[in-house]
This record gives structure tokens, C-alpha cells and sequence, in this order.
């Protein structure tokens, strides 16, 4: 398993009983987190430095409840980059730490390709990979389904001191687009995929990832340029395991391409006790010719 160890603005400090308990620079949040099923009972006082918490609602989505002021935005950084967060609707705050190691690992293949490298960010929800990215020296095509998201990615990479670097900021259905971009006979020379288990497009459709998985990477294989670098296929979804998507990233995207595909867990270390928490599984394809 892959896992951050570099974040000095968050911080998972505990998880018990179905909850996070997290650091985000100077704000700490208790989030529900589905794979926390350990509970040992008395908690420690840490809890009691919370912030808010974010409360499940027995008919979908939820609330947070401030326990102390917090501000309604605030920024966190990541080595050289930055980013706005603020507590939303659903438990999140606009980032997820643990992707911090694919934002390393994607900018320090753009940093030793010695070459300019055209990157497709698709479901790219608020940045953080189109960020490190462009700050690593690459061209982004940047595609979120939804608007607010495409808006917070742009406001991140003013933050982060790219915004005017070459990026573009799409909002759009990411299938429809791959299909479109294929017709057009575009190709980049890296794709960056961490879609949803669940989401609807900016005109309603609907997206579910083990039913419309399998078309897309058939379809974004093909925009792949003839020297490419690499491809990168993020999953939270539980019922598909980290030897399937590595079967499926071979045999529908990379085929016959020389290169190798790794797949593994990635997670946050728990500050106050020997575990660390499972937070997906990436699958990635690094060419040879990188």
C-alpha cells in the first residue's frame, strides 16, 4: 500500500467506530468513514478537540455540526501546492489527501520525461491532480461534469500560482467527451481517470461506474498518443478489486503497448494507533519510452 507521508497540513489522527477524526492545517473535522468497523470503546481526548462533525441523515446526505468556529473557507498545503477547502454538503472538503502520492508519482514522470507532455485529467473534480500537473511543467485538458467543481479547480490553481499556464477547464460528460475527442483525432500523451462510483453528467445522465467502465476505457485507450507516458485509473468502488481493474487497464487501454502496469492500494497512516486506513485502489501504466 501506498501511502502520504509528506502532508504536514492534514493529518489523519484517529479513527474509531466509524469515524475519522482529521487535522486540516488548523482545523480538525470528524467525518464518517465506512471502513473504520473497529470500535474499542473509551476514546481518547483528541476527539474533543474536534471542530465540527459531520452528521449522516437517516434519508441520505447529512449535516455538520460546528462545535467551534470554522472559517468557511480555508487553504491547506502540499509542498508547493495549495488549496481551498470548506466543508460540504456530503462529508467532504474538496480534497482527498491520499491522492497526494498520484499527484507525486504523475508529476515526477512529466518532470523526467525531459519533454513537454499533454495530460487528460477526466472526472477531475476539483484539481488536485490538474494542479500538480501543470506545476510539474505538463499541458492539461481538465473535465469535470460539474460546474462548481470546474470553478473550485480554477480557484486552486490561482492559489497554487498555474492559472495561466496552458489548461483547459471543460465541463462535461467525460464519456461523451472521450468520444467526441476521439472523433476530432486528438491524442495526449497522459490520461488521468478517478471517476465516481456514482454521479450524473451536466445534463442529467447518469453515471455508474461497474456498468459504464468497461465502454470507457475501451473508448480512452484510443486517445493515447503514439509516444505516450503514462495512464492512471483511480477506484473507491469496493466490489471491483484491484486484480480486475489491472486486467482491464491491460487489456482495454494499454493492449499492446510496451510498458508495465502496477496496481495497489493507497491510505492514510492513523496518527494514534497502528493502522493504516484503506482509501482506494490506483492502477497505473508507466511506458517504456517515458
Amino acid at each position: 500500500m501506498r501511502t502520504v507521508n509528506d502532508f504536514k497540513d492534514f493529518e489523519l489522527i484517529d479513527a474509531d467506530n466509524g469515524n475519522r477524526l482529521e487535522r486540516w492545517k488548523d482545523i480538525i473535522l470528524i467525518r464518517p468513514d465506512p471502513q473504520v468497523i473497529w470500535s474499542e470503546g473509551e476514546k481518547s481526548d483528541l476527539w474533543k478537540k474536534a471542530h465540527a462533525i459531520y452528521h449522516r441523515s437517516s434519508k441520505g446526505g447529512g449535516y455538520w455540526e460546528p462545535l467551534k468556529k470554522v472559517p468557511d473557507v480555508w487553504t491547506v498545503s502540499y509542498n508547493d501546492l495549495t488549496f481551498r477547502l470548506k466543508p460540504m454538503g456530503f462529508k467532504h472538503t474538496g480534497l482527498f489527501p491520499e491522492q497526494a502520492v498520484n499527484w507525486k508519482t504523475a508529476a515526477e514522470l512529466i518532470k523526467n520525461a525531459n519533454r513537454k507532455i499533454s495530460v487528460l485529467n477526466l472526472f477531475a473534480y476539483t484539481g488536485g491532480a490538474t494542479v500538480a500537473c501543470l506545476k510539474a511543467g505538463a499541458d492539461v485538458t481538465h473535465v469535470d461534469a460539474s460546474k462548481g467543481m470546474v470553478l473550485w479547480a480554477k480557484e486552486n490553481a490561482v492559489q497554487s500560482g498555474v492559472a495561466e499556464r496552458n489548461v483547459r477547464w471543460l465541463v462535461d460528460d467525460c464519456l461523451k467527451f472521450v468520444k467526441r475527442e476521439i472523433r476530432r483525432g486528438k491524442k495526449y500523451d497522459a490520461i488521468i481517470m478517478d471517476p465516481p462510483s456514482y454521479g450524473r453528467g451536466p445534463n442529467g445522465e447518469v453515471w455508474k461506474l461497474e456498468q459504464q467502465l468497461n465502454e470507457l476505457l475501451g473508448s480512452v485507450g484510443e486517445l493515447l498518443s503514439d509516444n505516450p507516458l503514462f495512464f492512471m485509473l483511480n477506484s473507491y468502488t469496493g466490489g471491483l478489486s484491484p486484480t480486475i481493474l489491472n486486467y482491464m487497464v491491460k487489456t482495454l487501454v494499454i493492449k499492446n503497448r510496451s510498458g508495465k502496469v502496477y496496481t495497489d492500494e493507497i491510505g492514510l497512516n492513523v496518527t494514534a494507533r497502528d493502522v493504516t486506513l484503506p482509501c482506494g485502489n490506483t492502477t497505473y501504466w508507466i511506458s517504456d519510452n517515458g
